[in-house]
């Protein structure tokens, strides 16, 4: 069999695999991060078809309080969609797909970025990594010396041969200048200048419902690093506790 036909094969069974994986889920996280300590859900959604893949997250923080301290509404919302395009699936470059993305803080900026994405799995598919390169637009006044992007997205199933164990995430890095603080956020004593940017969002999850009849239901943790993100200098550890849930 001619080497085109093999990358053939192997990506009719990513279409089927991807198929298989297409998802809607919600996230609930409470923030146990310096600052924080309050809840974020996630409206999360995969699909595979033909021409590729769409992937979309939205953002609700809850952290507008009153005088006593109650919550009385979320805080703030961002939200990403990104599409990969590949028509190409029965050809050497097949693991390649052109990606197009639009992110957005509201009340903030907005964002698009385009590129390439690249593929890679192991036999099964139950390991799968993607390394994108993204020239990426800016809003509001904000400039970059280098205006890419590059980001890491994995997903590992049943981890240390524990059925139900996944750890999954992404890594961002790019250019942009940005004032950040390195100590108190609502003080300019502290500002610095950076020229990047960086935020990485491990998960580990666990498939808790599987033991009682229900495996929509996941139990886990999410860990945000970051320097230069959000308005804060230099490198951050933000633990997350959550639940998530598959439809």
């Amino acid at each position: 069999m001619q080497l085109k036909h093999l990358i053939a094969v192997a990506f009719a069974t990513a279409a089927f695999a991807q198929g298989a994986m297409a998802q809607t889920n919600l996230q609930t996280f409470y923030d146990f991060g310096k600052n924080r300590g309050h809840f974020t859900t996630t409206l999360e959604g995969f699909y595979g078809d033909n021409w590729g893949n769409t992937f979309f997250f939205i953002d609700y923080d809850y952290n507008l309080r009153d005088a006593d301290d109650n919550v009385q509404a979320p805080s703030g919302s961002y939200m990403e969609i990104a599409r990969c395009l590949n028509f190409w699936q029965e050809t050497a470059v097949a693991p390649f797909s052109l990606q197009v993305e639009y992110n957005g803080l509201v009340g903030v900026n907005q964002n698009f970025l385009f590129g390439v994405d690249y593929f890679v799995h192991n036999a099964d598919f139950s390991n799968t990594f993607n390394f994108k390169l993204l020239g990426k637009t800016f809003s509001r006044g904000a400039k970059s010396d280098l205006p890419l992007q590059f980001t890491f997205v994995w997903g590992m199933q049943d981890i240390f041969g524990v059925q139900g164990l996944r750890f999954s995430g992404f890594a961002d890095v790019w250019g942009e200048k940005v004032f950040a603080f390195a100590e108190d956020p609502t003080s300019d004593k502290f500002l610095k200048e950076r020229n990047f940017v960086f935020i990485s969002e491990p998960q580990l999850w666990y498939n808790v419902g599987q033991h009682f009849g229900c495996p929509n239901l996941h139990v886990g943790t999410e860990i945000e690093l970051s320097c230069n993100f959000a308005g804060y200098d230099g490198f951050k550890v933000r633990p997350c506790l959550g639940t998530k849930w598959v439809f």
